[in-house]
């Protein structure tokens, strides 16, 4: 697959707007909590080229989590200096468009693990006939193409759509995990990848993406702009919701519209302990950005520049040091993101709102860097 090729110029510090404003601290981290699953990812693939292209990341996260372990890293300020030493920030030019921000949450559902008069809608576990064709860590920057297949007696076929799903495609397998009373809450947190569940006893699980049928994301909201259903101006996760719900009978085939569909698994143990993105990496809000892997690693720093988003900060603008941590099917270009908000309602509304222009600057490893402009994104 090619991609647009862009550039990454060198700039500085002093004159990334809001760089010292910021809360460093909370950026590392961040950065900290990607450095483990971002090591033993590289290990698996010590002998690839993705490998030796980030090799130099790999060294930071190394002497990251050395500086974790003396506990040298306590205040801001030492944390800024840890960035400020290992990472060049580079802007990004000769993008095709405008970089725009969105938001994710998890969402907080009533579930059941067993069906009943109020809770009928499964979700399913992972089927095992389930292929990945390509990596997790680089399902949204290749969803253009199929990204899982169903393994049969003849070969690799595509998998049952979402609409073959919900019409009871994988009834009989024992794959349901829980069971929800909403198809529209069920759909948002197949979109969301994440959810955490409240079961009639009063116990709370979290429950994680764990693959998909294959097909590339398709959004429902744009389609109901395109049939003069709800404008563009109006157009937001609420207003999404609230005509789905109004039209039951429609937006059941509204939302087939959307092919892709969702497996999960529970989470237990330490992983319980929060969501988690892309490489099982747990994602911090606030701070946690999905992106495109075409034009980024993951465990990346990335200063979004974002002014216009008004709403999710005490001091009326979003200028942050964010870190790559995840991945999303609609996740594309080198300046969309997808901001983490965390869990619950109050998360769910920030990132309902969220669609804003914004710009990346990347901090690259100040190891090997060369001081000259970097092309990338043109490789297959």
């Amino acid at each position: 697959m090619q991609t647009h090729a862009v550039t990454f110029e060198p700039t500085s510090f002093r004159d990334v707007p809001g760089w010292s404003e910021d809360n460093h601290l909370a950026a590392w981290k961040a950065f900290l909590a990607s450095c483990d699953p971002v090591l033993k990812i590289a290990d698996q693939n010590r002998k690839s080229n993705t490998f030796k292209s980030q090799e130099a990341l790999f060294r930071v996260c190394a002497r990251a989590l050395d500086a974790a372990k003396d506990k040298s890293i306590r205040t801001s300020q030492d944390a800024r200096r840890f960035f400020e030493t290992n990472f060049r920030p580079h802007r990004v030019t000769g993008t095709k468009t405008n970089g725009l921000l969105t938001g994710y949450y998890e969402p907080v559902l009533q579930g059941s693990r067993t069906p009943t008069p109020a809770f009928k809608i499964p979700i399913y576990r992972r089927p095992p006939d389930l292929v990945n064709l390509v990596a997790e860590s680089e399902r949204g920057a290749k969803s253009a193409s199929a990204t899982h297949m169903r393994q049969t007696a003849h070969g690799l076929r595509p998998y049952l759509t979402r609409a073959e799903i919900e019409q009871g495609g994988l009834a009989g397998q024992g794959l349901e995990l829980m069971y929800f009373k909403d198809p529209v809450d069920v759909f948002f947190m197949q979109v969301q990848g994440s959810g955490r569940v409240q079961l009639p006893d009063g116990e709370r699980v979290r429950i994680a993406y764990d693959g998909k049928n294959g097909y590339p994301y398709t959004s429902i909201g744009r389609a109901l702009i395109d049939q003069g259903e709800i404008s563009a101006r109006a157009m937001s996760l609420n207003a999404l919701k609230q005509w789905l719900r109004k039209n039951r009978e429609r937006a059941k085939a509204v939302m087939w519209k959307n092919e892709s569909y969702v497996f999960f698994r529970e989470l237990t143990g330490a992983t319980a302990h929060g969501p988690i993105g892309a490489n099982n990496v747990p994602l911090q809000p606030g701070r946690s950005l999905a992106v495109d892997t075409s034009y980024y690693a993951l465990g990346t720093p990335i200063f979004v520049d974002a002014p216009a988003i008004t709403h999710a900060t005490k001091s009326g603008t979003f200028r942050r040091l964010m870190i790559a941590q995840d991945v999303g099917s609609a996740i594309k270009g080198p300046e969309r993101g997808d901001i983490y908000f965390g869990s619950g309602d109050k998360a769910g509304r920030l990132a309902g709102v969220t669609k804003e222009p914004g710009h990346f600057i990347v901090l690259l490893p100040t190891e090997g860097a060369s001081g000259d402009v970097v092309t990338v994104g043109s490789a297959p």
